[in-house]
């Protein structure tokens, strides 16, 4: 088992800046794949980012250039840096975790509560 925990989520004006954290604790941090998504209201759970064990990233395209996910193993803790919001950024955002590095949500094994995000025009 994973515990996933996010922190970081606010209000923020457009053009402003977040940085998310997922804190991880159970089983060993360096063996899966951190994975970020979010929900707006009346919508589906939509990939943000992804970044492997070994460091290596995806993004979706709308948030390629102004969001940052990295990752500090030894603090078992992934972070999504995000700066140029906009007011369609606004959601829920969930940490995700998955020992096979797959980008679907239905890829991921265990997942974080979320944390709010809303970013005002």
């Amino acid at each position: 088992q994973v515990q996933l925990v996010e922190s970081g989520g606010g209000l923020v004006q457009a053009g402003g800046s977040l940085r998310l954290s997922c804190a991880a604790s159970g089983r060993t941090f360096n063996n899966y794949a951190m994975g970020w998504f979010r929900q707006a209201p009346g919508k589906g759970r939509e990939f943000v980012v992804q970044c492997t064990w070994s460091g290596s990233t995806n993004y979706a395209d709308s948030v390629k250039g102004r969001f940052t996910i990295f990752r500090d193993n030894a603090r078992n803790t992934a972070y999504l840096q995000m700066n140029s919001l906009k007011p369609e950024d606004t959601a829920l955002y969930y940490c995700a975790a998955t020992p096979s590095g797959g980008l679907g949500p239905n890829q991921y094994d265990y997942w974080g509560q979320g944390t709010q995000v809303t970013v005002s025009s």
